[in-house]
């Protein structure tokens, strides 16, 4: 009998410290995957606070030179070396702006009619054209938009938006002078067909999120296809919708070859779209291999500084919408 207790007894001992044993290496895993996690975290911390430093003690020449002037001013003579950041910042603001008025309400209702309206067989092809669009390398919209689009533009587009709002108010402005071809219309076009693919893509998935059962029960009390998509789907997805729009509008902010190819290049604000200009991202893609002097380099380095910075206040105004909508949802 005790020989039998003893054997119990040192049995149950041998199970404790095998369990002992399997806590620890558990307890040890989940200490290496927190400092990995951790780690992780923290370099895209330090690369982020790196690549501002890096922005910031590059700009320092031209900004002690200009100071605000560098941002109020459009004047960009490197003979002179006077430069001035205003030309660029309006050009990828209003490229950008046009960008996102055309891309996300064609890019919502591609979405809608692919999850609510399409038939199955078609489904695919589409889904498949627009992820080919997507990955479709933007020098090749760049050349596509110089060779094609600008020469259409130039001869049909641009013509009729001239005679058609050539003596209404504010539009006539806003269409006025000879069709280049090229200018500020024909980049905001090219970036919104760039733009479309991300913010459909991302919109179809969250649509594709909802639970059938809400869908079902608002088709049952009555309601049109227009209102279950427009007082179901987009309140229950505005958080992915707003995340698509948010994504469409960095890439559209930062895009460089496409419009360095069909937006003329040109150092000058102008009130019509139709116009030539230019954008942060091309003026640094064109002048930084001929950059010569510090100053100079000094102030295409300041335009990266400024789209990063506008880059930063786009996202700030992304998240903080977001947390108000969940806030307003509980």
């Amino acid at each position: 009998m005790v020989d039998v207790t003893w054997g119990g007894a040192q049995g149950g001992a041998q199970d404790a410290a095998e369990r002992a044993r399997a806590l620890h290496r558990l307890r040890f895993g989940d200490v290496v995957f927190h400092a990995v996690t951790r780690s992780a975290a923290i370099f895209v911390l330090l690369l982020l606070g790196g690549v501002m430093v890096a922005l910031l003690l590059g700009s320092l020449p031209a900004l002690r030179a200009f100071g605000f002037d560098f941002v109020t001013t459009q004047s960009w003579n490197p003979v002179t070396e006077k430069f001035g950041a205003l030309a660029p910042i309006y050009g990828t603001l209003m490229t950008s702006f046009i960008a996102m008025a055309i891309a996300v309400p064609f890019g919502l209702l591609i979405a809608m009619f692919l999850t609510e309206l399409c038939p199955m067989w078609l489904r695919r092809p589409i889904g498949i054209a627009i992820e080919l669009l997507a990955g479709i390398p933007s020098i090749i919209y760049g050349i596509w938009g110089l060779f094609v689009l600008a020469p259409f533009l130039q001869q049909y587009v641009q013509p009729a938006l001239i005679s058609a709002f050539g003596n209404v108010p504010v539009l006539s402005t806003l269409f006025a002078g000879p069709p280049y071809g090229i200018g500020i219309l024909t980049a905001g076009l090219i970036l919104a067909i760039m733009v479309l693919p991300f913010v459909t893509s991302i919109a179809r998935d969250v649509f594709d999120a909802v639970p059938p059962v809400l869908k079902e029960a608002a088709y049952g009390l009555g309601c049109s296809t227009w209102e279950v998509m427009r007082h179901v789907v987009l309140p229950y997805t505005r958080v992915g919708v707003i995340g698509g729009v948010m994504l469409g509008l960095g890439r559209a902010l930062g895009e460089t070859m496409a419009v360095t190819f069909v937006i003329g290049n040109a150092h000058r604000i102008s009130s019509s779209l139709l116009a030539p200009g230019t954008t942060i991202s091309a003026t640094i893609a064109n002048e930084f291999t001929e950059a010569v002097g510090d100053l100079y380099t000094s102030s295409l380095i300041a335009l990266g500084l400024i789209l990063f910075v506008i880059t930063f206040i786009v996202l700030a105004i992304a998240r903080y919408l977001l947390l108000r909508i969940e806030r307003k949802a509980g």
